[in-house]
């Protein structure tokens, strides 16, 4: 690790500061706690954890408490107290290459991110035409390539409003479909029906068969990441000390009701042995309308989440590697030919590039006999390599807080480096948790397993920012360049 890249002895001031926001922009705390619990709820991770039954609110409420809220509260100082993000957090309290290692993870995540969502979506599509395409790997290729690319050329052509259509997903694809679940699933134990999973004092616990058992519970660490781009709001709230813990607060209730109880909805309707990970939402969906003789509504729901789900793909498409492509061009950490942009101002040759590979994994579904196997080891693969950026946020938080305890911050994360003590040894439990195969998945070969995921976490988070970084050229410096 090299020293870092500002001197020791250099004056706040010069760092970077984030100034508060003018006094007639003000946003109150309860609408940032819906903010953050629209980019961080969702109903895509409800089959994980419906697997375990009651036992979900435990597995769902322990890494909310060692991940999410640490990850808030740390992310909300440093970006009141210094603009530029994760890639200036890390570059000013570590060093200029572990800041590009933390962007690199924030945009490499993405390349299998896009495969387990897609993936989700094509299973969500297939109770719209014919549930039996769900479990085919064909089909699932089929509309991650037809839908990836279909996205490309939409934020290729600087398409304006794909932000409102996003927010709208929050309702259109989240809470609606999710309250109408948890109803009726209520309903539906209402009339006497049993739950597919025991619902006893006894199970609120996960049953213990060694670490493997345990596996699940990484996916909720994704699910509950993006905090530290939903922290760069902090500025503009009136008494950020006294209302950004509140809204964090707020917004972790809400997040927690988003996928806990939709979870036991799924519980009560599917047995465990039969669920899907990737088709579980509509199969709760298709058994419950089933009950009251509903079923048309099915495909209406799947259309609903299906919309809702493209319209968050095309926010994510840009936006990560948009930051990817400013800093290789400040530092020269790209060839210039993943540098370029088209007459729209978009990284066209990224994206393509990010394309192809996706549309390698994506042909990986094709090959893999269990889908729901392919959508765990891509979801674990974006987990661990999400995971390696926060370990980095955190180490360069308590760097920073030392040596500049003076620099002026909007916030002041309380008993930071407990905080980051906490958050730091979660992220890094779940990253070495992430390499054993889940029991459920027990009857796979658990080597093949281990080399898929350490090959897809550890190549695209360490090895390729690597390569970038030591082949690296003067000449690849182009800070002038805006637009081509």
């Amino acid at each position: 690790m090299s020293a870092p890249d500002v001197p020791a002895d250099q004056p706040p001031a010069e760092v970077g500061t984030r100034t508060r926001a003018p006094a007639g922009s003000w946003i109150s705390w309860i609408a940032l706690a819906l903010m953050t619990t629209s980019s961080v709820a969702s109903l895509r991770p409800s089959p994980t954890m419906a697997v375990y039954g009651l036992a979900c609110v435990f597995l769902y409420l322990i890494p909310a408490l060692v991940f999410l809220l640490p990850t808030s509260l740390v992310s909300a100082e440093l970006a009141s107290g210094w603009e530029g993000g994760v890639y200036n957090w890390v570059a000013l309290g570590i060093s200029k290459p572990m800041g590009f290692l933390a962007v690199w993870c924030q945009f490499a995540m993405t390349i299998f991110y896009y495969p387990s969502l897609l993936g989700y979506v094509a299973s969500t599509l297939a109770y719209v035409i014919n549930p039996a395409l769900a479990s085919s790997g064909v089909w699932t290729a089929l509309v991650i390539m037809v839908a990836y690319w279909s996205g490309v050329y939409i934020s290729s052509r600087g398409t304006k409003g794909v932000a409102g259509l996003a927010s709208g997903g929050l309702i259109i694809g989240t809470l609606v479909p999710g309250a109408l679940l948890v109803i009726l699933g209520m309903v539906f134990l209402g009339q006497g029906n049993p739950s597919a999973a025991p619902m006893t004092v006894d199970n609120l616990l996960p049953a213990w068969a060694g670490l493997a058992s345990l596996v699940l519970i990484v996916n909720n660490f994704l699910s509950y990441s993006g905090m530290e781009m939903n922290a760069v709001h902090v500025s503009s709230l009136r008494n950020p000390a006294k209302e950004f813990p509140r809204s964090m607060f707020l917004a972790m209730a809400l997040v927690l009701l988003i996928f806990i109880l939709p979870a036991l909805a799924i519980s009560w309707v599917i047995p465990a042995e039969q669920l899907s990970l990737t088709a579980g939402v509509m199969q709760a969906f298709d058994a419950v309308f089933a009950q009251f003789g509903w079923q048309w509504l099915t495909p209406v729901i799947g259309i609903m989440l299906v919309a809702a789900s493209l319209g968050g793909m095309l926010t994510w498409l840009a936006g990560p590697s948009k930051g990817l492509l400013l800093i290789s061009r400040q530092e020269g950490y790209l060839p210039p030919f993943l540098q370029r942009v088209n007459k729209h101002g978009v990284q066209q040759n990224i994206l393509v590039t990010q394309g192809l590979l996706t549309t390698v994994i994506a042909l990986l579904y094709a090959f893999i006999p269990d889908v729901s196997s392919a959508y765990w080891i891509f979801s674990v693969i974006t987990t661990q390599v999400y995971l390696i950026m926060y370990l980095l946020m955190f180490v360069a938080a308590i760097r920073l807080r030392r040596r500049f305890p003076d620099h002026p911050r909007g916030y002041r994360a309380p008993m930071l480096v407990g905080l980051c003590g906490i958050g730091f040894a979660a992220s890094l439990a779940a990253l070495l948790i992430g390499f054993i195969p889940p029991s459920q998945f027990s009857s796979g070969n658990a080597g093949v397993y281990f080399l898929i995921v350490a090959g897809g976490a550890l190549g695209l988070g360490l090895l390729a920012p690597y390569l970038f970084y030591r082949s690296r050229k003067p000449s690849w410096k182009q800070p002038e360049v805006t637009e081509s």
